[in-house]
């Protein structure tokens, strides 16, 4: 029964320790930010979202390149409490997976904020995450 018992955990252990991933690493000191548009700004739609990057490069989702990720833009939300599982797709989590570092937005009239986190091939955020300040717009028409 011991045997059974030892051989059981084991094969929990194992398929425990294989089914868990790293995360990505970071470059230290990468930074991802937004150059526009700036902070508490008035914006008429659709209006154009700039990304930065520093420290590290921009590569397209499901290509591994060490030292690189892309871009999603997080709106109206915060950022994901579990950081060790792919970002998901909605309206307020966009992907730019195909590396781009701009976008038009088009939001309802009223504040909005808007935040930039950096994930690797697999749209899992970097470890350390790699998160722009949030910042503050005001949507006008």
């Amino acid at each position: 029964m011991r045997t059974l018992l030892a051989a059981c955990l084991a094969l929990l252990l194992c398929g425990a320790a294989v089914g868990a991933e790293e995360r990505t690493p970071s470059p230290p000191g990468a930074q991802t930010y937004i150059i526009s548009p700036h902070d508490g700004a008035r914006v008429h739609n659709p209006f154009k979202v700039q990304f930065g990057l520093s420290g590290m490069g921009v590569a397209p989702a499901g290509v591994r390149f060490e030292n690189t990720g892309h871009h999603h833009l997080l709106i109206d939300t915060g950022v994901p409490a579990d950081l060790g599982a792919p970002l998901p797709t909605s309206d307020s989590v966009r992907h730019f997976g195909k590396g781009q570092t701009e976008t038009m937005l088009t939001l309802p009239p009223g504040r909005h904020t808007l935040q930039l986190i950096v994930g690797d091939q697999n749209h899992v955020p970097l470890d350390p995450p790699v998160i722009s300040k949030k910042i503050t717009v005001k949507v006008v028409r």
